[in-house]
């Protein structure tokens, strides 16, 4: 089969596929031992997705006191993450499903790109494309190029990361919003999690 012409199924990574949050919540933690700041690492944990960035500009840091804590983010993230990390129910079977269907998986994700690598190889998945650092629509522009015609994630912005492909923006809700609110929000189809879609994905198929 023609690559291009290929099912092309894409993810998101942090509570579509993984649940990074205790480790999260240490990172940032360190941040405010570090920096004598005061970020809430609780709340980030609990939504998960737009990029580091725009969060740390929500506290009214200046652009040269952003960098100073994304850098020593991403340095301290590999020792203080990836080992608290687990994978969310239904995640490897998930991509399993798509290749059984002859499909290629792609992860797509606002996620630093190398410390999104290591989260793959921790948990042993083989994925054809990995794409870190884009959100919302800027995911659109990597699954376009990629032929993708499904986006699975748990954000209002993976909704429309794939509608900007033309993609079926498949949600589930192991983030921060319902299935209700995912619905409402655009989503063509709202699962409770992934365990439901390789049952979804042999029906579309």
């Amino acid at each position: 089969m023609d690559e291009r012409n290929a099912l092309t199924v894409g993810f998101d990574l942090d509570m579509t596929l993984i649940d990074p949050r205790p480790g999260m919540v240490r990172a940032f933690e360190a941040l405010n031992e570090e920096f004598g700041t005061e970020l809430d690492g609780q709340h980030f944990a609990s939504n998960l997705g737009p990029p580091l960035e725009d969060v740390l500009r929500g506290y009214g840091f200046d652009e040269p006191m952003v960098a100073r804590l994304v850098t020593h983010f991403r340095a301290i993230y590999p020792t203080v993450v990836i080992g608290e990390t687990i994978a969310l129910p239904g995640a490897a079977e998930a991509l399993e499903a798509v290749r059984a269907a002859g499909g290629r998986t792609l992860v797509v994700t606002g996620k630093y790109e190398p410390n999104a690598a290591l989260h793959l190889k921790a948990m042993g998945w083989n994925v054809d494309r990995l794409a870190g650092g884009v959100f919302g629509a800027g995911k659109g522009d990597v699954l376009l190029a990629e032929g993708a015609s499904i986006y699975v994630g748990d954000h209002f912005g993976d909704i429309v990361g794939g509608h900007a492909a033309g993609a079926t923006a498949v949600a589930v809700a192991t983030g921060p919003y319902s299935t209700a609110e995912l619905s409402d929000a655009g989503a063509d189809v709202a699962l409770n999690d992934l365990t439901e879609f390789p049952a979804w994905l042999a029906a579309r198929v």
